[in-house]
């Protein structure tokens, strides 16, 4: 009788278990909108059961814009780029005529993994990449932490794992931790603003979003795909694999493309994060004179290894269907939606690369030079920017 009843309790507890491993539910769509598809994310969890971690967790373009025009912020004169031109940072000359022009930034997010010290690397590096896209010198930053309700212990635990994380990646890049702000709260979260030193010349020797000019060819530093393979990692349905090469390209600076991109001539530059691939686009076609169109060349964009996989399953960031309200800057939309790689334009990015804007004749220098210096093993030229046609980005 008592092996019976062992047998009996063990069933009992593994059948429990299960319910928090393998047998979770799986958190998707119904079945008609869990394709990929002309229609596949129009009626895409409007209130989503898991939301996103990371930059998969920011409220989506739409809203801000609606926010930011509703604001009329103070300014100052001191301000030279601010939210009326936004851009990867803002520029700001302290102390007067002739005084050192600043470049400040600033991100937060909550987690989307369970180790504090990826996740306080991949944070910190999030932040700087706005700095490294305009070729600003990273000086200081300041985090603010937001650690779960636990035991002093554990609490005490997570917040020297996060931040043993987030002075790693600051050591890498010389950029020094002065200061910060704690707090409990339900996740863990992390943020950083981060100020640093323009190039000789202040802003106009700047990268910013709006320098696209005719003949101008765009190359991606990084893959992307870590959107798609986050949501699928919180649903169990990622492989290790997936997870291992997105950490990969997450945790990786963009301080030596963003160099190398200015010493090859580079017209503008951002970095690819929340907004996705066609989002970040969309503000530098926009920013730049009017007259441009770019051609995106949706083949030539590389993506994560697993990626297609999670599309193919309708697993998909819950900022997804906000992001994908920008479709109407595609010229040729229908031609192209119901391709496999389509979504992942939309696709918001953690600690994703560079899109930088150079002429077409430096483009394979660059990629070779990113080559030889070890980084960006996946950058490829993706578009092309050329003058007249229905302006807007066209698919090829």
């Amino acid at each position: 009788e008592g092996a019976y009843l062992w047998k009996l309790k063990d069933y009992i507890d593994r059948k429990w278990m299960r319910n928090y491993s393998t047998d979770l539910p799986v958190m998707r769509p119904d079945e008609p909108e869990a394709r990929a598809g002309a229609d596949a994310l129009n009626k895409l969890t409007k209130a989503a059961a898991m939301r996103c971690g990371g930059c998969g967790a920011k409220v989506g373009k739409s809203v801000l814009d609606r926010v930011v025009a509703q604001l009329n912020p103070p300014t100052r004169k001191e301000v030279k780029l601010g939210l009326d031109a936004p851009d990867d940072c803002a520029i700001v000359a302290f102390g007067g005529p002739g005084s050192t022009e600043v470049a400040q930034t600033v991100d937060f997010f909550r987690s989307f993994m369970d180790d504090p010290y990826v996740f306080g690397r991949i944070a910190a590096n999030h932040a700087l990449s706005d700095c490294h896209a305009m070729c600003a010198q990273p000086i200081s930053a300041m985090a603010i932490a937001v650690v779960p309700f636990a035991d002093e212990k554990i609490v005490e635990n997570d917040l020297t794992q996060m931040m043993a994380g987030v002075n790693a990646t600051l050591r890498e890049a010389d950029c020094a931790l002065v200061g910060g702000h704690s707090c409990e709260g339900t996740e863990l979260s992390l943020g950083l603003s981060v100020s640093g030193t323009l190039p000789s010349g202040g802003q106009s020797a700047a990268l910013t979003k709006g320098g696209l000019r005719e003949g101008d060819a765009l190359v991606l530093t990084k893959p992307i795909g870590t959107g798609v393979i986050f949501a699928a990692h919180m649903r169990r349905l990622a492989k290790g694999v997936w997870v291992d090469s997105a950490l990969a390209t997450m945790v990786e600076s963009n301080q030596v493309p963003a160099k190398l991109a200015r010493e090859h001539s580079a017209t503008a530059c951002t970095d690819v994060t929340g907004f996705g691939l066609l989002g970040h686009l969309a503000e530098m076609l926009n920013a730049s004179e009017d007259g441009l169109c770019v051609t995106l060349m949706l083949l030539e964009v590389p993506i994560l290894p697993g990626a297609i996989e999670c599309v193919r399953e309708g697993v998909f960031s819950s900022l997804q269907p906000q992001n994908r309200a920008l479709k109407h800057v595609i010229v040729n939309d229908a031609d192209f939606c119901e391709q496999e790689k389509y979504p992942l334009l939309f696709d918001p990015q953690t600690s994703g690369g560079l899109l930088v804007s150079l002429p077409a004749s430096r483009a394979d220098d660059y990629i070779a030079a990113l080559r030889k210096a070890d980084v960006a093993h996946n950058a490829a030229v993706v578009a092309t920017v050329a003058r007249g046609g229905d302006g807007g980005v066209v698919l090829a």
